[in-house]
C-alpha cells in the first residue's frame, strides 16, 4: 500500500478539494503510470542492492540506506536491540570513531536521521553531489567496519540514551498506549507484540556480546538496499557502490518471519490510567500486511470514516453531536499484518460510553451500506495528492528515494506503489464496504485512557511517630450470643449458639474417639480411610455447602440458611443413615464395630488406631443435603445419639436424630 499516514497526511484543504471533485463528477485518477518514478537496479557480488533514480532539477543526491531488520527480528528476552543499534550506528565506525554527523554538517547535508520500526531500520541523508563520495564512505565504514569500536563504554552510554528516550516516550500524555495496544492485538510470541523501543528489563540485560552478534547477523551487505536519487546516473551509481561498498561481507542467510496476521473473534477492553486532561478511545482490529489489495481498501476506508475534518466520524462526533474534541482512523500496514485504528478525544464531560455508541452506529453504517460514490472520488483524490505531493522530494520520509526503498524491501519490486495506486483507481463502493465488512465486523480491542485523579498527601502529619508503637490499655467488651443447652436420652450434650447476621448454619459434630484396627479387617479399615479422602471432591461436586471437614473424631459442615428449606425434610429421611452395616458398608465389607473393637482390640488400643468414621458420616449427611423439598424453620440442630455398646466407641445401633 501506500506507505503513508492515510488518515491525516492530507491537509483539511486538500480532503475538500477531493470531495468536492467528486461531487461535480470528476473523471477517474489517473493511471499509476502517471505517478511513475524511473529506476534502475542492480545487485553486487555481495548481495548488496542499490537502486538508482536520477532527478537533476539541483545537484543534490539522496543517500538512502534501508537494512531489512525491525524489531520483528528480535525475541523475547532481546527486546530493543534493533533500536539499541541503531543509535550505536551514529557514535562512529573504526576509521572515524566521532559523531556520524561532524562531516555532513560541513558540507551541507540535509534530512540526516536513522529510524527504527517493526520491520525495518533506515538511515538517510541529503548531499551535494559533491558530497556524494563522503556520503558513501561513511556509510560503507559503518556496515563493514563497526566493532571495533563498540566496546562496554558505549554500549552503556547509548543504553542510558535509549532508556531515557523511553521514560520521555511513557511520561508524554498517552505515552504507553501503544505498547498496550501492540501486545493486546497480538499474541504470545507474535514478533509485532513489542514495540521497537523495547523494555527496560531487556536494554539492561544486553551484553556486548548479543550487541555484537545482532550486527554480524543483520547488517551483512545481503541484508541492505541503497537507493541513491538525485544528480546521479547508473554508471556513477555503479562505479561508486562497488568502489566504498564491494569487498564487504554479504552476512549470513536469514529466515524472516512469514505473514502471521492473528486476526481475533473475540472483542477485549482495557481501561489505563495517565495524566492527561481528557478521555481518550482507541479501537484497533488486526487487518493484512503491507502489499495485499484488502490492505489499499482499508486505507480508503479509513479515509472515508476519519480521515479529516470531512469525514464520517469528524462530521458527527465533533460538528453535529459534540461528542468529541478530535476524531480520526489510519490503516497501518506493516509486513506480516496490519492494524486498523479509530481515535476519538471524548469532550469534557460527556460519557465515553456515548462516543462509542456513535462509532458503533457510524461503523455499521458504513459497513452495511458502504461508501457513496462521492465520498469514494474524494478518498482517491485526497490519497494520490499525498502521495504524489511526497514525490516532490528525493529524500526524506515519503520522497521518492523512500518510496523505492520501501518497495523494495518490503515487497521485492521498487514500483509496487503502482499497484496499490491502481487499487486506488478502480476500488468500488462494493469492495471497501467488503473489505471492511471481512476485517471490521469482530475482534476489535479498545483501550479507554482516563485522566488519573488529583491525589496530594497531607501537608504534614499529628502523628508522633517517634514515640514508637501506641500502648493499647483499654479493650472493647464483647456481647456472645445467649447459649442453648441439651442433652440426648444417651447423655451426648447438643449446644446451640444463635447469631443473626451470616446467612448460614454452621454443624459441629464432635464424635470422640472412634476408630478400629487398620490391620484386623484390611480392606473394610482402607475403604473407611478413604472416605475421609473423598470427602472434599464431593462436596465440590455437590457446590451447595460453604464450608466442610472431617477431621479425626470431628464433623464441621457450614449450610447456607436460605437452603434450609430444601433440606430439612430429607434430614428426617436420614435417621436410619448409620444404622447396622449400611453405615459403613454392606456384604463382604460391613465393618462390625462392637463385635471387632471387643474381641480382638480392647478398650486400650482404640487410641492407637486412626481409621475414622467422621468422613462416614459426613459422606452420608452430605447425601442427603444433594436434594431437598419445601419447607421452613427457624433453627436447624443435627446431632447424633450414640447407643454404645463399649465407652466413646458407635455400636451398630447408632442412628439420626433431628431436633427442631
Amino acid at each position: 500500500m501506500l506507505r503513508l499516514d492515510l488518515s491525516s497526511a492530507a491537509t483539511a484543504a486538500g480532503a475538500m478539494l477531493g470531495l468536492a471533485l467528486g461531487l461535480l463528477g470528476a473523471a477517474p485518477a489517473p493511471a499509476a503510470e502517471d505517478a511513475a518514478i524511473a529506476y534502475e537496479r542492480f545487485t553486487l557480488d555481495n548481495g548488496l542492492t542499490v537502486i538508482v533514480h536520477t532527478d537533476r532539477k539541483a545537484p543534490v543526491v539522496a543517500v538512502n540506506l534501508w537494512y531489512h531488520v525491525g524489531s520483528k527480528n528480535e525475541r523475547p528476552g532481546k527486546t530493543g536491540f534493533a533500536h539499541l543499534f541503531e543509535h550505536l550506528m551514529f557514535q562512529g565506525s573504526e576509521n572515524f570513531n566521532d559523531e556520524f554527523f561532524k562531516p555532513f554538517e560541513q558540507v551541507g547535508a540535509t534530512n540526516m536521521n536513522g529510524t527504527t520500526n517493526f520491520d525495518r531500520t533506515n538511515y538517510f541523508q541529503n548531499v551535494p553531489t559533491t558530497a556524494l563520495d563522503l556520503a558513501l564512505w561513511m556509510e560503507s565504514d559503518r556496515m563493514g567496519h563497526l566493532l571495533g569500536v563498540v566496546d562496554q563504554a558505549r554500549l552503556d552510554e547509548q543504553r542510558g540514551v535509549v532508556q531515557n528516550e523511553k521514560r520521555q516516550g511513557e511520561n508524554r500524555p498517552y505515552g504507553r498506549v501503544w505498547e498496550s495496544l501492540f501486545r493486546a492485538s497480538f499474541p504470545a510470541g507474535h514478533p509485532y507484540r513489542w514495540t521497537p523501543i523495547g523494555s527496560m528489563e531487556d536494554l539492561n540485560a544486553a551484553t556486548l556480546e548479543d550487541v555484537h552478534s545482532w550486527f554480524k547477523q543483520y547488517y551483512g551487505a545481503a541484508n541492505a538496499t541503497l537507493v541513491l536519487a538525485g544528480d546521479i546516473d547508473l554508471a556513477t551509481a555503479r562505479e561508486k557502490a562497488q568502489l566504498y561498498f564491494g569487498d564487504i561481507a554479504p552476512g549470513p542467510a536469514l529466515t524472516r518471519p512469514g505473514v502471521w496476521i492473528a486476526a481475533r473473534d473475540a472483542s477485549t477492553r482495557e481501561t489505563m490510567y495517565d495524566q492527561v486532561a481528557q478521555s481518550r478511545l482507541y479501537r484497533v482490529w488486526n487487518g493484512p500486511p503491507d502489499g495485499t489489495p484488502d490492505a489499499d481498501l482499508l486505507a480508503i476506508a479509513a479515509r472515508i470514516l476519519g480521515g479529516g475534518k470531512t469525514s464520517r466520524l469528524y462530521e458527527r462526533l465533533v460538528y453535529r453531536e459534540r461528542l468529541a474534541d478530535t476524531v480520526g482512523a489510519s490503516y497501518t500496514a506493516l509486513e506480516i499484518a496490519g492494524l486498523f485504528g479509530i481515535t476519538s478525544d471524548v469532550k469534557n464531560g460527556v460519557p465515553s460510553a456515548r462516543v462509542e455508541a456513535a462509532i458503533e452506529d457510524e461503523l455499521h453504517r458504513f459497513m452495511d451500506q458502504g461508501p457513496t460514490s462521492a465520498e469514494l472520488e474524494g478518498a482517491r483524490t485526497a490519497i494520490r495528492a499525498s502521495f504524489i505531493k511526497g514525490l516532490e522530494r528525493i529524500g526524506g520520509f515519503g520522497g521518492k528515494a523512500d518510496v523505492l526503498a520501501a518497495c523494495e524491501v518490503y515487497e521485492g519490486d521498487p514500483a509496487c506503489y503502482r499497484r496499490s495506486l491502481e487499487v486506488l483507481r478502480t476500488a468500488t463502493p462494493e469492495e471497501v464496504r467488503e473489505a471492511a465488512r471481512r476485517w471490521l465486523s469482530q475482534g476489535d480491542h479498545t483501550l479507554e485512557v482516563l485522566p488519573y485523579p488529583t491525589y496530594r498527601p497531607a501537608a504534614s502529619s499529628a502523628v508522633d511517630r517517634s514515640s514508637g508503637v501506641p500502648v493499647i490499655s483499654e479493650f472493647p467488651g464483647v456481647a456472645f450470643p445467649e447459649i442453648e443447652r441439651h442433652r440426648l436420652s444417651n447423655g451426648l450434650p447438643v449446644v446451640l449458639a444463635h447469631r443473626a447476621g451470616v446467612g448460614v448454619l454452621d454443624v459441629e459434630q464432635n464424635l470422640g474417639v472412634m476408630v478400629l484396627a487398620a490391620h484386623a479387617e484390611r480392606a473394610p479399615a482402607r475403604r473407611a480411610a478413604h472416605a475421609a479422602e473423598q470427602l472434599g471432591e464431593e462436596i465440590a461436586e455437590i457446590g451447595r455447602l460453604r464450608a466442610a471437614d472431617a477431621g479425626t473424631g470431628k464433623l464441621e459442615v457450614g449450610i447456607p440458611v436460605g437452603w434450609r428449606t430444601e433440606v430439612l425434610p430429607r434430614l428426617v429421611a436420614a435417621a436410619d443413615c448409620v444404622v447396622g452395616g449400611a453405615f459403613l458398608g454392606v456384604g463382604e465389607d460391613r465393618i462390625g464395630l462392637v463385635d471387632l473393637l471387643h474381641a480382638r482390640l480392647g478398650v486400650r488400643r482404640l487410641a492407637q488406631v486412626r481409621v475414622e468414621l467422621a468422613g462416614q458420616l459426613a459422606k452420608r449427611l452430605l447425601d442427603v443435603l444433594s436434594g431437598g423439598v419445601a419447607g421452613d424453620a427457624q433453627r436447624l440442630v443435627v446431632v447424633l445419639e450414640l447407643q454404645s455398646g463399649l465407652p466413646h466407641v458407635a455400636s451398630t445401633a447408632t442412628r439420626c436424630q433431628i431436633n427442631v
